[in-house]
């Protein structure tokens, strides 16, 4: 191994290799580290090789490795203990923390062992003076684990009543433990509460609150805490998802997708870590993760898909059913093996119940994107009125009668699943003689079914009710007939086919030969008909069309008005025609009145009780308010909507509701209630089954509202599952770019600065081809910023010099001038620029300032902008040359920003004040007394009317440190 020479640069081998991911790889790296460290033929460097080992090893898959290395440390220790160093003393005894704990998880290791070496470290923790709280920590998790209750209460106690000290594990482990208990114990609100801390990111650490997330998803579900849970599992899986020594918290996320209807997700994550299987370096570990295995497999096959092939352990293909007997039997010899080493059945039983839990909810939305179930339901929202199935409008084994007196009433009464209650009619009468009226009944509904294609069977129902004596019955079917002709495009054909009809009946029912009823239903017929051209017209209608249109709706209205009464369909008869009469205005023009017409039109669908007749006319409703500048009108209209839609509203309209409804919400900055609703409509859009667009679509307004809303990591995940369905076909290249804006926003949050950099960069590819490049430049800096942050500084370099064209070409000197600064301070920080390359990139910030200052003509406002950003740029030029032999340029320069932030007055003052206090300091590193004396002096001046500043206390210390360096 080249480049170990001496013991710093193995200190810096052994540093870089604590940073790489955990794993094999890292392990053997320290495996190479050790033999170098032996090599130098120094002890201190052979104990930090060695604890370095154990370290990566207890990080890892290969936990059951650490007890080698951590046996040479104590032995060195007992011979030799002055050639460890304070710091190493301090690991060797906060690893017998991980050497208890490592024990429990290996059923080799026998129980006296364990129980002895707890008094070994119990012993040399008294011996070193340390508190006894870690000691009791570490007999808590003995207890706990082999099931001695009692033994654990009391450890548990003394656990908390000991004092804290260097030896006691951190805040986050510690209260992540405690939580743990309480959630066992049936204590799910209080295990909660201890988690507060570490979950809203008071206390943290390498591993913390990566386990606490995955602790709290099942006590937060059996809380009811939905939101909470859907949200710790999405912040959480992406923290676990890259370290390989948190199976068992991984296997957590596995579990609650099973509790949750969310099958589909399980799988995608069992498929994400196939060594999970099979690792067997944690044996406690990979019970978990076996366990959890069986429970989704039994999960799968209830909901009928134990034949599905699932992701198992490598070298087969796995179906449910056989990877269920798999899990469960290596499940259950591993319990056996640590109940066998206990002497208690304390594990097995808790493997069991495990495998044996339910669903805790039939199906908890992710926002995420996930395959639809092949097999179960998602519950139904809570109807506001009794809901029709089709089960239970033809129960089986009901009557003929029974089954034709009900089809009658559902479709007198215009409910749903009229057409499957006469289907269902039509199967019981196969073979029965019936009358005419019910067989024409029977056609026309079949014929209602078919849509386009039903022409003949109206036809069909025609001749059966004139056979029936209802002419104007048999007129209507024909009617229908006609406008099917007018759904395939043959809108003449329609009205020449309805032409008759429509004379026939007004004729009879100037006769009184005919009802309302059938009349109105012809004549809305030809009004169907005559409004297609409207409705399908891609630009402008034509008036005389719109015309007569109108002319035939308003008939309609004509007739039914002062005739519906408590009659259902001529209610809905006028509704309809107001719906129409509503187009006919918005293709005029009259936005206005074709809100108030389907705002009436909707509101008759209800009075009538056929509210979910009004849902389209509301989306339509809400579109309009949306356009007309009134969101609060489309609010109302898209929550109406989906009220009256209830239950019998079908998944695609109910993801496209939502949806919209997100959108409104979300340009009224209401982004939590959006993004609720955004996450309904991703779900409904999986639920529908119809492609990916519509819940890309969902998905990524989800994103960008939890990442205005600052839920980062949920937004990550989100957005990261929205990318592979976006297409710039599909959704357009703008819903790309603005994605991956949004995710490299997300990632630059999260730290991942490398990945944000990558997101930006594609981002900024696609809108290089714009006609508009302000976006590419935005794009462009961006990436440079995480290329930056990500300590990649040649690429940033390079991201920024394009950025700088861009902002130039754009004629946005304030985007120029900041990345020739950035650059500055990149060429500052390398040997290939130096301070040489900074200032003159720095200078060349200033020249841009200046000439465009020169430039400006009256405008007031873009002059102060300049101002302030010329005042920035010599603030950052002196701050630069501050470190070295330039600090005489790096005090004129400071003085230079005081004098722009001075002439921006008091909308400048933090600045200036700032300056000054800089000015002040470097002044005094330089021995130029008065003049920093008078910097000090002017801050607290600035804020003599305002005695909290934190100003004033800072120019105070300057000036006392000034006044005792006159005194020496």
């Amino acid at each position: 191994m080249s480049g170990i020479s001496d013991f710093d640069s193995l200190r810096r081998e052994l540093a870089a290799n604590g940073e790489r991911p955990e794993g094999p790889a890292r392990n053997a790296r320290a495996e190479l580290l050790l033999a170098e460290a032996e090599r130098l033929n120094i002890p201190l460097a052979v104990i930090e090789a060695l604890g370095h080992q154990l370290k990566v090893y207890n990080y890892s898959s290969e936990k059951d490795r650490m007890f080698v290395p951590f046996a040479r440390l104590l032995r060195m220790w007992d011979e030799r203990p002055e050639d460890f160093d304070e710091y190493e003393t301090h690991s060797l005894h906060w690893v017998f923390k991980w050497m208890s704990a490592g024990m429990l998880g290996q059923p080799h290791i026998p129980l006296a062992s364990i129980e002895k070496w707890l008094g070994e470290m119990e012993h040399r923790y008294r011996l070193a003076g340390h508190s006894e709280r870690a000691v009791r920590s570490a007999e808590f998790s003995v207890a706990r684990h082999i099931g001695d209750l009692p033994r654990a209460e009391r450890a548990y106690a003394a656990w908390l009543a000991a004092d804290r000290d260097r030896m006691a594990d951190c805040h986050a482990c510690e209260l992540h433990g405690q939580g743990r208990w309480q959630a066992e114990c049936g204590r799910d609100a209080e295990a909660v509460e201890l988690w507060r801390p570490v979950l809203d990111g008071e206390f943290s650490c390498a591993h913390e609150p990566h386990g606490v997330l995955a602790s709290s998803l099942l006590p937060l579900l059996r809380l009811g805490r939905l939101d909470e849970a859907r949200a710790h599992h999405l912040r959480g899986l992406r923290l676990v998802r890259p370290m390989e020594s948190m199976r068992s918290a991984y296997a957590a996320h596995v579990e609650f997708c099973a509790l949750t209807g969310n099958e589909a997700r399980a799988l995608e994550l069992l498929a994400e870590r196939p060594a999970y299987f099979t690792d067997d370096g944690n044996p406690l570990s990979r019970l978990d993760f076996l366990a959890v295995t069986a429970l989704l497999m039994d999960r799968l096959a209830e909901l009928g898909r134990d034949g599905q092939t699932v992701p198992g352990p490598a070298g087969r293909a796995w179906t449910a059913g056989e990877l269920a007997e798999h899990a469960r039997a290596d499940a259950s010899a591993l319990a056996a093996r640590f109940d066998e080493r206990n002497g208690t059945d304390r594990v097995g039983e808790r493997a069991r119940a495990r495998m044996a839990q339910r669903p805790l909810l039939d199906r908890l939305p992710l926002g995420v994107r996930t395959a639809r179930r092949t097999a179960g339901a998602a519950a139904a929202p809570a109807a506001r009125v009794p809901v029709e199935t089709p089960a239970a409008v033809a129960p089986e084994g009901a009557a003929l009668p029974e089954l034709i007196a009900e089809a009658r009433r559902l479709s007198d009464t215009l409910r749903p699943y009229a057409v499957e209650a006469w289907a269902a009619v039509a199967r019981a009468a196969e073979g029965v003689g019936l009358a005419a009226r019910d067989r024409a009944e029977i056609a026309d509904h079949e014929a209602m079914g078919r849509g386009p294609e039903g022409a003949a069977l109206f036809e069909r129902a025609a001749e059966l009710y004139a056979r029936a004596g209802d002419p104007g019955e048999a007129l209507a079917a024909r009617s229908r007939a006609a406008y099917t002709r007018a759904l395939t495009g043959d809108v003449e054909g329609a009205l020449a086919a309805v032409a008759e009809p429509y004379q026939r009946v007004r004729a009879l029912y100037a006769e009184k030969r005919t009802g309302v009823r059938q009349t109105a239903s012809v004549v809305m017929g030809r009004a169907r008909i005559l409004i297609r051209p409207v409705y399908e017209a891609e630009g402008p209608v034509d008036p005389g069309a719109l015309s007569a249109a109108g002319e035939a709706v308003r008939e309609v209205l004509a007739l039914v008005e002062g005739h519906t009464g408590d009659d259902v369909r001529l209610a809905a008869r006028a509704a309809e025609a107001r719906a129409m009469l509503a187009e006919v205005a918005a293709r005029a023009g009259d936005l206005r009145g074709a809100a108030e017409l389907f705002e009436r039109a909707a509101a008759e669908y209800a009075e009538a009780g056929v509210p979910w007749f009004a849902v389209e006319y509301e989306a339509r409703l809400a579109a309009l308010a949306h356009h007309l500048g009134d969101p609060e009108g489309a609010e109302r209209a898209l929550r109406a909507a989906l009220e009256h839609g209830g239950a019998y509203l079908e998944a695609p309209g109910r993801a496209q509701l939502h949806l919209q409804l997100a959108e409104v919400l979300g340009g009224l900055d209401r982004a939590e209630e959006a993004a609720e609703h955004a996450l309904e409509a991703a779900h409904w859009a999986d639920e529908a089954g119809g492609g990916p667009a519509l819940g890309a679509w969902a998905r990524q307004q989800l994103g960008g509202l939890l990442l205005r809303l600052g839920r980062w990591a949920e937004a990550a995940e989100v957005l990261e599952s929205a990318l592979p369905d976006l297409s710039a076909d599909t959704h357009g290249d703008g819903a790309v770019v603005q994605t991956q804006w949004w995710l490299g926003d997300c990632l630059s949050e999260l730290g991942e600065h490398r990945a944000a950099a990558e997101r930006r960069l594609q981002a900024a590819e696609i809108a290089r081809h714009w006609p508009e490049q302000q976006d590419h430049a935005t794009l462009a800096h961006l990436a440079a910023e995480s290329l930056s942050r990500a300590g990649l500084h040649e690429e940033a370099d390079r991201a920024y010099t394009r950025a700088g064209d861009l902002w130039r070409s754009l004629g946005d000197v304030h985007g120029l001038v900041r990345a020739l600064r950035a650059r500055a301070w990149l060429a500052s920080g390398t040997e290939a620029g130096g301070l040489d390359a900074a200032r003159e990139l720095m200078g060349a910030a200033v020249t841009e300032c200046e000439a465009a200052l020169a430039a400006v003509d009256d405008d007031a406002a873009a002059r102060q902008r300049l101002v302030a950003e010329l005042g920035q740029t010599h603030r950052q030029f002196g701050d630069l040359l501050a470190d070295g032999a330039a600090a005489e340029e790096a005090l004129s320069r400071l003085e230079q920003a005081i004098a722009s932030f001075a002439e921006l007055g008091p909308a400048a003052l933090h600045d200036r004040t700032g300056a000054e206090l800089a000015a002040g300091r470097l002044a005094a590193d330089l021995g130029h007394t008065a003049e920093a004396t008078a910097h000090a002096r002017a801050v607290l001046a600035a804020y003599e009317d305002d005695e909290m500043s934190p100003r004033r206390p800072e120019a105070e210390r300057l000036l006392r440190a000034l006044e005792k360096g006159s005194d020496d």
